[in-house]
């Protein structure tokens, strides 16, 4: 059409348009060769500057959220504002690693001296809650706080990448920002199930359990896990799970090795129930079974039931639950809950293949029990 408009000009005219023509192409691509890498930089600066703001609005919103349930259900007489913006800057500095023996004992001294300072400030928040909502409410804080964080570090590398104008940092960060805010999103759904005592995803290995101490008498082991024994197909199952149903997840490597030693090591074997990861493509509530403690967290509790199995040489078997990582963190879905059922039916097979009449089996549901009751 160009070619056209331009052949029915007189010929000057005609030679005049192609020379123009051709010199704002010239032109373009010098600019494009020049400037190309810093058009593309501010255009990308742009768009995340949008993400940031969405980012910092869902932080706003997960933190009046905590204020709010912290009020209504803690009833605290002073002004709590200060000490939460406080509490949501807290941190853990890892023990020096460069003498690798023993640090597991001290990542798990640091944990229990962070989880108790952690509960004792949110106890002050919430003065008038009961043990259950001083569960919950601690749970609120901490996916608050990993919101906070988050929005922090995002925001972080964003103004330093646009001061320094640093195309690659830039660009690093907006190629894994579409995975952060999916998490982001996930951990907004997370603070509203908090608030609301609501199970959440993560919880279904613990659900399992559930069902199968129902209306048996259990007793309190180590530190926030509640063990039922029960006989199942002629089997003796030592059943165990976190204290609920606040939100809680418990030691349940402090608690296997407590019933490992109390048997002196005559356990025939240990089943894991818990939530994993899946992949893309594949169907949330669909059932996998493997072998090694299923448990996630920084890695203190599978050491010690790791430690404690190879001591007595007792199989560790895994029955998970696939869910993404929103499903984990968000109210549980139907399907992960009617899971449960085929997950029992899984581990009734293991036990007839793998085990004996009369022997003993320790079944750990693994997860947060907010929601969950005994």
């Amino acid at each position: 059409m160009l070619n056209t408009l331009i052949l029915g000009l007189p010929t000057g005219e005609n030679s005049s348009m192609s020379t123009i023509i051709s010199t704002m192409m010239y032109l373009s691509f010098i600019l494009f060769i020049l400037f190309g890498q810093k058009i593309q930089l501010y255009t990308m600066i742009w768009n995340m500057s949008g993400a940031i703001k969405k980012l910092e609005i869902m932080k706003f919103e997960a933190r009046e959220l905590t204020i709010k349930t912290l009020k209504e259900i803690g009833k605290p007489k002073n002004d709590i504002v200060p000490r939460l913006n406080a509490l949501l800057e807290q941190f853990l500095i890892s023990p020096v690693n460069m003498d690798p023996a023993g640090i597991v004992w001290k990542f798990d001294h640091l944990l229990d001296v962070r989880e108790e300072k952690f509960k004792d400030d949110v106890k002050r928040l919430a003065p008038e809650a009961d043990n259950a909502q001083l569960n919950n409410m601690e749970n609120l804080v901490e996916g608050s706080l990993a919101l906070n964080t988050v929005y922090r570090i995002v925001r972080h590398f964003y103004l330093l990448g646009r001061k320094t104008q640093s195309f690659y940092l830039i660009l690093q960060l907006q190629m894994i920002l579409p995975l952060i805010m999916q998490e982001a999103e996930a951990l907004v759904g997370a603070t509203k199930a908090f608030a609301q005592g609501q199970p959440i995803g993560d919880g279904v290995g613990a659900l399992v359990a559930s069902k199968l101490m129902k209306d048996k008498e259990k007793r309190k082991v180590e530190k926030d896990v509640v063990v039922s024994e029960l006989m199942m197909d002629g089997r003796k199952i030592l059943a165990l799970k976190a204290e609920g149903p606040g939100g809680n997840v418990g030691k349940p490597g402090d608690a296997i090795k407590q019933l490992i030693e109390e048997r002196e090591g005559k356990i025939a074997m240990v089943i894991m129930v818990d939530a994993a990861v899946k992949f893309e493509g594949e169907k949330t509530g669909d059932i996998s079974e493997g072998i090694g403690a299923a448990i996630g967290g920084i890695g203190t509790e599978r050491f010690k039931i790791e430690e404690e199995a190879s001591k007595y040489k007792i199989p560790v078997h895994a029955v998970i639950v696939k869910e993404s990582l929103q499903d984990a963190i968000t109210p549980m879905k139907k399907e992960i809950s009617e899971a449960t059922d085929n997950v029992i039916t899984r581990i009734k097979s293991l036990l007839q293949e793998r085990t004996q009449e009369a022997e003993t089996i320790i079944i750990a549901g693994i997860g947060n029990t907010i929601g969950i009751g005994q």
